[in-house]
């Protein structure tokens, strides 16, 4: 919408996270780290240093984003009661994530339809019900403050041990006849796999359900009768990826 001055604090910030996702995985961008049955390699020393000094500072980052950007009166008057999508939106074009959650969708599939060991950290789950931009704005700086507690509780809880399984151990990728699905959740919303089988070597089908394509669905509806620049403001609420849509 303009404003310069925070996008360079968060590439400055963004910058560091990626120094550690390289220590770990030699890839700043795809970094095809999980395994069936493990990771690629195990994380080392400085990997752990790094983690464990990013979290103090970045804490301190996400309260100067407050002072600079949640408190600015020009920001709030450009976003607050702008793009509404409420409850009934949401559910209808199946939005969710931080835009469902800005509505007072109280769902988050970590809870809902738990899955890992999520069940063992303690964090809260960010909830605002005025849905308008300002709201799923808020939805997303909180969500900052819930991952670190989540990621300063995971490695304080990392076992020691094997990081694959032994090579002696061989996977059968035959799928058996029928149909799966399973769900996680992704910084946007629910990411789904639904996959058939007919009993052979390679499933019938697969079906990828990224968050993408159900948050921009909305905004059609959403924009009618606001300005050009509220479009925009809209569209920045909903965090897009387009590969994603398009997927």
């Amino acid at each position: 919408m303009g404003a310069f001055t925070p996008i360079l604090y968060a590439f400055d910030d963004r910058e560091y996270v990626l120094d550690i996702l390289q220590e770990i995985s030699g890839s700043r961008l795809t970094y095809a780290y999980f395994r069936i049955g493990g990771v690629c390699a195990d994380g080392n020393e400085r990997f752990f240093r790094l983690i464990r000094e990013f979290i103090p500072y970045f804490r301190k980052r996400i309260d100067m984003y407050h002072k600079l950007v949640t408190g600015n009166l020009i920001l709030r008057n450009r976003i607050k009661g702008i793009g509404i999508m409420d409850r009934d939106m949401c559910n209808r074009y199946g939005a969710t994530g931080p835009v469902a959650r800005g509505a007072g969708v109280n769902h988050d599939t970590r809870r809902a339809e738990p899955y890992g060991i999520y069940h063992k950290f303690d964090y809260d789950i960010p909830l605002y019900t005025e849905a308008d931009s300002m709201a799923r704005y808020q939805v997303r700086l909180d969500e900052l403050k819930e991952s670190l507690k989540i990621i300063e509780q995971a490695i304080d809880a990392i076992p020691e041990g094997d990081v694959l399984p032994p090579k002696t151990i061989k996977f059968n990728t035959k799928l058996p006849a029928g149909e799966a699905y399973y769900a996680v959740e992704g910084a946007r919303g629910k990411i789904g796999v639904w996959m058939t089988s007919d009993g052979g070597k390679n499933p019938y089908r697969v079906k990828l359900r990224a968050p993408g394509f159900s948050n921009l669905s909305l905004f059609a509806e959403c924009a009618k009768g606001t300005l050009l620049a509220d479009a925009i403001a809209i569209l920045g609420s909903l965090d897009l990826v387009i590969p994603e849509v398009d997927r």
